[in-house]
């Protein structure tokens, strides 16, 4: 008898360690990311509202619907709109099987009742499942926001060559996870990469959009790679309607089968583990201690989520502490359906054709409400033509400047690829600077008005915006005019994002046209500000003198000269004043002489000689100001080329300068 207490202490310190081990294993993990809409109305406690919640809820992991869901749900309770009804949709990963969703959807039951107690609308995401109830239809509806992107910080080997293959396997799963059924839009598949890596992605939308809803959404998300996850070995983007990842670590389910394989043979699910203990004496200890453990882990659970919930703001995005993210907002163009562009452009006549770009036409087209659009439709069979239309939609659609054309919207149905902007009558700079009769029109006081005006957009993309951009195609054709002949800068399909503290940047794949294009950008790959500051320069030469960067031609000795070449050797013997535009008259031979200047300053050979945009538009504000003598500019040696063999050398600089078929590849024909 005497050896009893010593059993039961024994045994009692046993018990502790077992609730212990089993409270940590309970609690409840923690969202990869989630939501709680304060706008959208809140519910109090016993209301009929979160009556409804509760059935659904409970409804939606009692696993009686699983076989044939394939993991997706959508349940309604409730007769007054905006009142008591709840509409609730849960959804696992394609890959993962019963028991695993039916888990994820019951952690996620759990946990997002308590994050977000009282809210009407809430959604949430776990690696394997998503979470979303609202007091408003969500059915059959695309919605894009709230969005959650994240990335590791591992860059892969080859950015460019890793990024294509993550294009072509995305694009190739969307189109594949569209055409699913209303239990499942999913797909998933590995490509190998860039040294020997093996690139794992899957696509995955909500079953009750429609095929073109699905393309839509998965579109969008792809849209936004290049913020959040270009060049990085994992990415993955939720958002309500979609998501998808990629990843060069295998993540999805290795025993996964495709149901539209084989429907009738899939496995059954293995037991649950907890089958094991439904026999046999030992089950109603296990029982209670499961039961004590879980109320110890609610109890530790809902005393920390009260002390967070008080600091918490309304309408935050929480973030995973492992991983950076990027929120990006909506943006606010407007998605046009491809029949009031058909109907806008009177079905792509030829008689509202502007011009043929290097990605496809550009058409004139007419709103219903009277409203004149300038609409690119690019070629389906165009290889960059994606990665133009995802960069040029995401950085216009974020920027707004008097000197930067306006993004008024977009297009993505049945595989076409439209932007809408604002129609500029005048068209593109170049329409008129290089025609003998057109140049006329231009006098010297609207030439400056239009130098000035590009540094000024420069100075915002490279400065002054949210966002830090490197343009990397600047040119005559992409300085559209609008009516008053102010320029505006347009084309940013080639353009790059900088981080804030951000200086160079480094490409295998140059692109852009040549003869515009700084040398260490031509030659190395390098970019920078710098580079945006030597094209600006090549486009100040070519509107004082009227002549294109290459087009200096000297019959007597049968060669033809670079623009920079001719306006460096005329400095330097001190006749600049021979190299100005003859239409123009001398009465501004100041303000002449102190563009070529600059224009000089900007394309020196050495880009840390270059001034900023920033420095250029206080040299062109501040006559007081002495300017440097510039240094000898790049491309001033070796620059005279036979005028039999223009041609020929011409293409084959192109083709140094970039790779097959990128030389000149963003001409953007006038609007």
């Amino acid at each position: 008898m005497a050896a009893m207490p010593t059993v039961s202490k024994s045994f009692l310190l046993f018990v502790i360690l077992i609730l212990m081990i089993m409270s940590l294993a309970t609690a409840q993990p923690s969202f990869v990311k989630y939501y709680c809409d304060d706008n959208n109305g809140n519910y109090t406690a016993n209301s009929t509202f979160q009556a409804n919640l509760n059935t659904l809820l409970s409804k939606l992991t009692s696993n009686t619907e699983t076989n044939t869901n394939y993991g997706f749900y959508n349940f309604s309770k409730g007769q007054n709109q905006n009142s008591d009804k709840v509409n609730v949709i849960g959804m696992c990963r394609g890959d993962v099987n019963t028991e695993a969703c039916t888990s994820c959807l019951n952690d996620s039951v759990v946990l997002l009742t308590r994050l977000c107690p009282n809210q009407k609308e809430a959604i949430a995401w776990y690696d394997s499942c998503m979470l979303r109830y609202s007091n408003r239809s969500i059915f059959g509806i695309m919605e894009f926001e709230p969005s959650y992107l994240i990335s590791n910080n591992k860059y892969a080997t080859s950015v460019d060559r890793y990024n294509e293959v993550v294009e072509d396997l995305l694009r190739s799963l969307a189109s594949k996870a569209a055409s699913g059924d209303s239990h499942l839009k999913f797909a998933e598949a590995s490509q190998k990469g860039p040294s020997f890596q093996t690139v794992f992605a899957h696509v995955q939308c909500t079953p009750d959009l429609s095929n073109l809803q699905c393309n839509q959404c998965l579109f969008r998300a792809m849209s936004y790679i290049p913020k959040c996850c270009s060049g990085k070995v994992r990415g993955r983007i939720f958002k309500p309607s979609c998501n998808l990842r990629f990843d060069t670590t295998p993540y999805l389910d290795p025993t996964y089968v495709p149901p539209s394989l084989t429907p009738q043979s899939l496995p059954s699910p293995s037991p649950s583990i907890h089958a094991t203990f439904r026999k046999g004496k030992s089950n109603s200890w296990r029982t209670v201690i499961a039961i004590i453990a879980a109320i110890v882990s609610v109890m530790i659970l809902v005393t920390f989520t009260c002390i967070y919930l008080r600091r918490r703001k309304p309408r935050m995005y929480f973030e995973s502490e492992s991983e950076a993210d990027y929120d990006i907002e909506p943006t606010q163009t407007l998605q046009f359906d491809f029949q009031a562009i058909i109907d806008a452009t009177n079905n792509f006549a030829d008689a509202n054709k502007l011009g043929q770009g290097g990605f496809g036409p550009v058409y004139k087209g007419t709103l219903p409400s009277g409203k004149e659009v300038a609409i690119k439709r690019l070629s389906r069979g165009s290889g960059q033509g994606d990665i133009e239309f995802k960069n040029e939609l995401l950085l216009l659609a974020k920027l707004q400047h008097r000197n930067l054309v306006r993004l008024l919207g977009f297009c993505l149905e049945t595989g076409e690829r439209i932007l809408v902007y604002e129609f500029l009558p005048n068209k593109s700079l170049d329409y008129f600077i290089f025609d003998p009769i057109k140049r006329l029109s231009l006098d010297w006081d609207r030439r400056y008005k239009i130098i000035q005006g590009i540094a000024r957009g420069l100075v915002y993309l490279h400065e002054d915006s949210r966002l830090r951009i490197i343009h990397r195609d600047l040119k005559t054709s992409n300085i559209l005019l609008d009516e008053e002949m102010n320029p505006k800068i347009s084309d940013f399909g080639m353009a790059k994002l900088f981080a804030t503290d951000q200086t160079l940047g480094n490409t295998l794949r140059v692109v852009g046209t040549y003869g515009y294009m700084a040398p260490e950008y031509a030659m190395h790959g390098y970019f920078s500000v710098r580079s945006d500051v030597f094209s600006f320069g090549v486009l100040i030469l070519e509107i004082v003198t009227g002549h294109k960067n290459s087009d200096i031609r000297h019959p007597d000795s049968g060669y033809v000269e670079h623009l920079i070449s001719f306006a460096w050797r005329n400095w330097r013997e001190g006749t600049a004043l021979n190299i100005v535009d003859q239409t123009l008259d001398n009465n501004s031979r100041d303000e002449l002489m102190r563009c070529i200047h600059i224009g000089l300053l900007c394309v020196q050979e050495n880009e840390a000689n270059r001034p900023t945009m920033a420095t250029v538009v206080t040299m062109f504000n501040g006559d007081s100001i002495s300017l440097p003598v510039p240094s000898q500019p790049a491309y001033s040696m070796n620059a005279r080329v036979p005028l039999d063999t223009r041609s020929d050398v011409s293409r084959d600089n192109s083709m140094q300068a970039s790779s097959t078929n990128e030389a000149s590849i963003s001409e953007l024909v006038p609007r």
